[in-house]
């Protein structure tokens, strides 16, 4: 990749947690990068950083780039969900906006390695519109091996059904609107799977692509209670989770 004048960030899709999900784009990406920003969140996710660190090492022909860790500022649990996001954004924006200025010289490259795809309910790409304001930077985006093709490949199962088309959703809005159809639900910290009738089908991964990936299915009057103990007790052990899954409703 020819080097230009001025800032340049790429946003790296790193998919969902196995190395081999970098594609070669990807790695000719992180190839390409002087330093690495890395929203840090915290001792419980700080094996999220260590994942980020391996893909580095693995990949990257010759040494010499830097990790810079971003504190990531504490959402709001009260109030208007929308806004609470939007305050989010904008306190992350003016920490990424001085890390960026600081750490990043003219004529540099940086990179965000963003999990899955930086396209599927990831707040980079709005966090550095937000960025670009204030600082003159360019950024391209790197796509990525997403949870949802992570989740049909370990369970070997087609997205949609023939002829028909699937929703990607939150926990948030299944909650608010349940189900029709087929439907793969993401951020979701309630299982609120638990609405859906009991004989709906679920296909359920967290850690997707990890050495501690758990997979379940089968209808959720069936499995339900065991995913929502699974799930609570791997986030107790690991401090955080990730995890989704797909919902079609029965015939």
């Amino acid at each position: 990749m020819a080097r230009v004048a001025g800032r340049r960030i790429h946003v790296i899709g790193i998919g969902a947690g196995d190395p081999e999900y970098i594609t070669v784009q990807a790695i000719e990406a992180l190839n390409d990068a002087d330093v690495f920003f890395v929203p840090e969140k915290g001792e419980a996710k700080s094996d999220l950083v260590a994942v980020r660190r391996r893909i580095c090492q693995r990949f990257i022909r010759e040494p010499g780039y830097r990790f810079v860790e971003l504190p990531d500022p504490p959402r709001s649990a009260g109030g208007e969900y929308r806004r609470a996001v939007s305050d989010w954004h904008v306190a992350r924006a003016r920490i990424w906006a001085s890390a960026i200025a600081t750490e990043l010289d003219c004529g540099a490259v940086g990179a965000f390695l963003a999990w899955g795809d930086p396209s599927l309910y990831d707040s980079t790409l709005r966090i550095l519109d937000a960025v670009a304001a204030d600082i003159d930077l360019s950024y391209d985006v790197i796509p990525g091996i997403t949870a949802v093709q992570a989740l049909t490949a370990r369970h070997r199962i087609p997205l949609t059904e023939v002829g028909e088309p699937v929703l990607i959703t939150t926990g948030r809005q299944l909650r608010v609107n349940g189900l029709s159809g087929s439907a793969v639900v993401m951020l979701d910290a309630e299982c609120s799977f638990r609405v859906c009738p009991a004989d709906t089908r679920i296909w359920w991964g967290a850690y997707l692509g990890t050495d501690d990936e758990l997979l379940v299915s089968g209808r959720v009057g069936e499995v339900g209670e065991r995913i929502a103990s699974l799930r609570a007790d791997a986030r107790a052990r690991h401090g955080w989770i990730m995890d989704t899954y797909l919902l079609r409703s029965a015939d």
